[in-house]
């Protein structure tokens, strides 16, 4: 430590509290470089705070408005700076040198925050107006069809697709980039420079082939995102410039940072005008060296090394992202400020040590000075920024090693909190929209929470007798977690209770999978062999992260719902204050602390005996349970303990695998898919989710086609047989016994629709009936009461009432089956009009009691013939 960093006492020689920190220490020699050499320098921290505040409140603000705020600043600044010295110095010509210095300090304070203040509103009056004014927004309020020459700005990524009523909404290819050339309807060519997303058709009958080479069929639209199709859109690289054809329609909704959206239908093949600069060309050799690299690996590790190493995402199938999401532990598969520290700690060493005569690395070893070092450190950091693509939270840990490598380059003392404070100031600047990122929220305060709270955390943790590296471990990560919680919340309407303990174990993979797989990265083009020997390595720890995920994922306590709301977020804070208050109180009773732990266990696995005590859920005996999975259906039928036979599987894979586990169901001996629309078949993957299944029974009619592949693919990867469903079939499970009733052939009609193709059944259990209508429609069902099987319609206990509730009834179905209960499965404020008020009162005129999940939630029959009950969870 060179001279002019020694802190200093008032008597001008070395500091008496230094020998206590040594004395801290633990060590025979003392700290060599002890934090702890002087209060935390945190003037950068108001300008940087009111530089990001500024941002997110101007950029939808009028010019007059943002003139205003800058002219205020700067002539407040002015007074700061000019006017009030001269005015304190008539006034206090005798005070005290010191005195006079700390007034300078304070207003010099204050003018930077006044001066950051004008600079950042004007910098996002600017940017806002780029979105605002031009031609392109203009053209885009009219929805007309353009001609645009686009530059893109980031690497394309499929979306996936989402579920609108009984179909799929196709995938489509999301391209960001700029507008450089625009003709206009009339013919008018315009050279401009706006931002716009260009969403291209991914859908329709267009030829593809998976990347992994898996052999897919032509032109049907996948459920889940199981690799990047072969798309040319796909392989454009930034800074490449096209050519299309759209439409052009306004932005997502007010404070977007797009001037439009170019909706480009039939383009199936990218009309390119410049090619890609030979960096990127370079940076996508890399990436693509990496995945083909990954392409041997089991599924789970070959999706994620290439998330973990430059933030490549789209092999990662939905339920494995569901897992990472569940766990809070999505942070890992987007490029960080972890991966670059990992890196630089290759070339510096650990960051500790890293302006010392001992430090470590490859730096010293390869006699580079301080100097040298910090310039490469900065052309990793440049290497890495574009490899990974400047992502939010790749630029701010590019932004403060930038700063931290500076320091180090000219000898100054080394501060990360000034550094990430510099970050935030200098990027917020640069593009204003960064303000209004989630992205950019979290990785700032994820960061900030590991140098402000995890230091004094680690410390009570070993002053309490934690071994150094477990404290450490969790201050990190209870710290992050204390700090990102609230926003997360806001993002995801769930809280995870998990999260601290799954990035505790992950932490261990995080490091070596990140090395070896950028080993993997830059020995791809070269020689491959070795790339590949690397990523094998590296999928032991990817796939130990993956393990992670999935079974933090699949305890039935994982995470509890919160408001998604920023209300919501505050309530959060407050709750996580009071339980560090409470914790650290709890920390000086270590019985107390068990007792806690146990509880938190407890409520985390949810063993089924005490949930049923604590909530009543599910109720004892249940036979036949409906799930609240929104617009769809769901239903489980009671097959033992453990076991359930599971029919149909909703919309959405997450809410039906929270509903199996809120049951107990391990086990699914059968899965019945009645028919093949998006609303009953797109959450087969939350059913297949760590659990066992015997087969999925189908009906005959493989309509819509896409959507019976998506089953088809889904049971080949799970190894789970896949039959159809034949008239008149009985089988028999445990308690359950039940009968195919529908589709029929022969002297039937054929099914109108995969509505009425879907499979029907009657049921069996402890002396109730049940009939399991799937969707049929009128003319299905008169067929059905003329058939054989009409017969045994009459007198049914629980009637799951056919297509949720719709007006499409057939009065006498009604009539004969008179249900004692009738049960629909109904998306809150759905807009089809679901259930009927017309069918509501025919199964009321014929005596039922009905029961709705949109207002009454998930249901459960128990009881008996003689004794019928439902629950309500």
């Amino acid at each position: 430590m060179s001279e002019e960093e020694r802190p200093v006492d008032a008597s001008g020689g070395p500091r008496r509290g230094r020998a206590a920190v040594h004395a801290a220490s633990g060590h025979r020699l003392g700290e060599a470089h002890p934090r702890q050499e002087g209060p935390t320098d945190l003037r950068l921290v108001p300008p940087a705070l009111a530089t990001w505040a500024t941002a997110a409140s101007t950029l939808d603000a009028s010019p007059r408005w943002v003139g205003g705020v800058v002219g205020v600043c700067l002539v407040a600044a002015v007074i700061v700076l000019v006017v009030v010295p001269r005015c304190a110095g008539r006034v206090r010509a005798g005070v005290a040198g010191g005195g006079r210095s700390g007034a300078v300090r304070q207003r010099w304070s204050l003018a930077a925050v006044l001066l950051c203040v004008a600079a950042a509103a004007g910098s996002a009056g600017l940017h806002g107006a780029d979105v605002r004014s031009g031609p392109v927004p203009e053209l885009a309020r009219e929805f007309v069809t353009v001609t645009a020459e686009v530059e893109v700005t980031s690497d394309p990524r499929l979306t996936r697709p989402r579920v609108s009523g009984d179909h799929l909404m196709p995938s489509s290819v999301l391209v960001k980039g700029e507008v450089r050339k625009l003709t206009k309807p009339d013919g008018t060519e315009v050279v401009t420079r706006a931002p716009v997303l260009v969403l291209v058709d991914a859908g329709g009958k267009a030829g593809r082939v998976a990347a992994e080479g898996d052999a897919r069929a032509a032109g049907q639209a996948s459920f889940s995102d199981g690799g990047p199709r072969s798309s040319p859109w796909l392989g454009l690289l930034p800074s490449t410039r096209v050519r299309v054809v759209g439409r052009l329609v306004p932005g997502l909704g007010g404070g977007d940072s797009v001037a439009g959206v170019l909706r480009v239908r039939g383009q199936r093949v990218p009309e390119v005008v410049g090619g890609a600069s030979g960096v990127q060309r370079f940076a996508g050799r890399l990436r693509g060296g990496l995945r083909e690299a990954t392409d041997g690996l089991p599924s789970d590790a070959r999706a994620l090394l290439p998330g973990l190493v430059v933030g490549d995402t789209s092999r990662i199938e939905p339920d494995l992202e569901e897992a990472f999401k569940e766990t809070d532990l999505a942070h890992t598969l987007a490029v960080s400020g972890s991966n670059l520290t990992i890196i630089l700690a290759l070339l510096v060493g650990p960051p500790g040590l890293a302006r010392l005569a001992e430090r470590r690395g490859l730096a010293p070893r390869l006699g580079l000075s301080l100097r040298a070092t910090a310039w490469g450190g900065g052309a990793l950091t440049l290497a890495f920024v574009v490899v990974c693509r400047p992502d939010p939270s790749v630029l701010r840990a590019a932004a403060c090693g930038a700063v931290a490598l500076l320091a180090l380059a000219t000898g100054r003392r080394r501060s990360l909190l000034p550094a990430l404070a510099t970050a935030v100031l200098l990027l917020v600047l640069y593009d204003p929209w960064l303000s209004r990122s989630y992205g950019f929220l979290l990785s700032v305060l994820a960061t900030g929470a590991l140098l402000t709270l995890a230091p004094g955390w680690s410390a009570a943790l070993r002053r309490r007798g934690v071994p150094s590296r477990l404290a450490e471990a969790l201050a990190a990560a209870g710290a992050a977690q204390a700090l990102c919680a609230p926003v997360v919340a806001v993002l995801s309407a769930r809280v995870s209770l998990v999260a601290v303990p799954c990035n505790l174990l992950a932490e261990f993979a995080v490091a070596p999978a990140t090395v070896l797989g950028f080993a993997a990265l830059a020995t791809a083009p070269m020689l491959m062999p070795v790339a590949k020997a690397l990523a094998w390595c590296a999928s032991w720890p990817a796939g130990w992260l993956a393990s992670v995920a999935r079974t933090g994922a699949a305890l039935p306590g994982a995470g509890v719902d919160w408001p998604g709301s920023w209300t919501g977020a505050l309530l959060l804070g407050l709750v996580t204050v009071a339980a560090v208050v409470v914790g650290r109180r709890l920390l000086r009773h270590p019985w107390w602390c068990a007792v806690c732990g146990v509880l938190l266990l407890l409520v985390v696995v949810r063993p089924t005996p005490l949930t049923r005590v604590i909530s009543g859920w599910p109720p004892p005996g249940w036979r036949f349970a409906m799930c609240d999975v929104g617009q769809g259906d769901a239903t489980v039928l009671a097959a033992g303990e453990g076991t359930g036979v599971v029919v149909d599987a909703g919309p959405d894979p997450a809410l039906v695998d929270r509903c199996l586990r809120a049951l107990g169901i391990t086990r699914v001996p059968l899965v019945v898919l009645t028919h093949f629309h998006a609303d009953h078949v797109a959450g087969l993957p939350g059913v297949l989710r760590g659990r066992t299944v015997g087969a999925i029974e189908t009906t005959a009619l493989e309509q819509p086609v896409e959507q019976a592949e998506f089953v088809r693919r889904e049971a080949a990867a799970r190894h789970v047989p896949l039959v159809r469903a034949v008239l008149g079939e009985e089988r028999r499970t445990g308690p359950l016994s039940w009968r195919v009733l529908w589709p029929q052939t022969g002297q039937a009609p054929e099914p109108d629709g995969p509505n009425d193709a879907s499979v029907t059944l009657l049921v069996r259990t402890a002396g109730l009936r049940l009939l399991l209508l799937g969707d049929l429609e009128p003319p299905a069902q008169q067929a059905l009461l003329r058939s054989p099987e009409g017969e045994s319609l009459k007198g049914v206990d629980v009637l799951k009432v056919a297509h949720h509730g719709s007006a499409y009834q057939d009065p006498e179905l009604i009539r004969r089956a008179a249900p004692r209960l009738a049960l629909m499965s109904v998306g809150a404020d759905n807009t089809y009009g679901h259930p009927a008020p017309g069918t509501v009162a025919a199964l009321r005129a014929a005596g039922a009691v009905v029961l709705r999940t949109d207002r009454d939630g998930a249901l459960a029959v128990t009881g008996s013939a003689g004794n019928l009950e439902v629950a309500r969870d």
